[in-house]
């Protein structure tokens, strides 16, 4: 009997643990979900509406001010008035951080642009993103190996 008792508590946990994505999971959707309506469908405003904090946005680039609100007055902006578009590559994530790999045009339409790799990191607490950090370099014409950068 106390080995039925604990096969089916072990098969339970098992189970629920199937059934309900782990906040490591749920975090990473949150994020690819930002990225994607933000930077690749190009609705920045709107996505810092539904996945950034109203409260608590740290900035950790030095060009933008925090707060969701400088975001979307600040980069927002930017994204929706020019051309920007970016394809994230990978995500990875790991508890509350989730880092995007992503390739970056700013004219897309212009076949000479090689544009931009980008490694954003965010921070996730209670289903919204509420830090940010980010590193870029252009994508060369020319390379030293015969490796890509995504």
């Amino acid at each position: 009997m106390k080995l039925f008792c604990l096969t089916l508590i072990a098969a339970t946990m098992a189970t629920s643990a199937l059934a309900q994505p782990s906040d490591t999971a749920k975090n990473k959707k949150i994020v690819v979900d930002f990225y994607d309506l933000a930077f690749t469908q190009r609705m920045p405003t709107k996505a810092a509406l539904k996945y950034i904090s109203p409260t608590t946005y740290i900035q950790h680039n030095p060009d933008g001010k925090d707060g969701r609100d400088a975001f979307i007055n600040g980069f927002a902006k930017f994204v929706e008035n020019g051309t920007l578009k970016c394809v994230s590559k990978r995500a990875i994530a790991e508890k509350d951080l989730v880092v995007i790999h992503s390739h970056c045009l700013d004219n897309p339409a212009d076949a000479k642009d090689r544009g931009q790799a980008y490694v954003d990191i965010f921070r996730v607490q209670d289903g919204k993103i509420v830090e940010h950090w980010d590193v870029g370099q252009p994508v060369p014409e020319k390379s030293a190996n015969t490796n890509t950068m995504f």
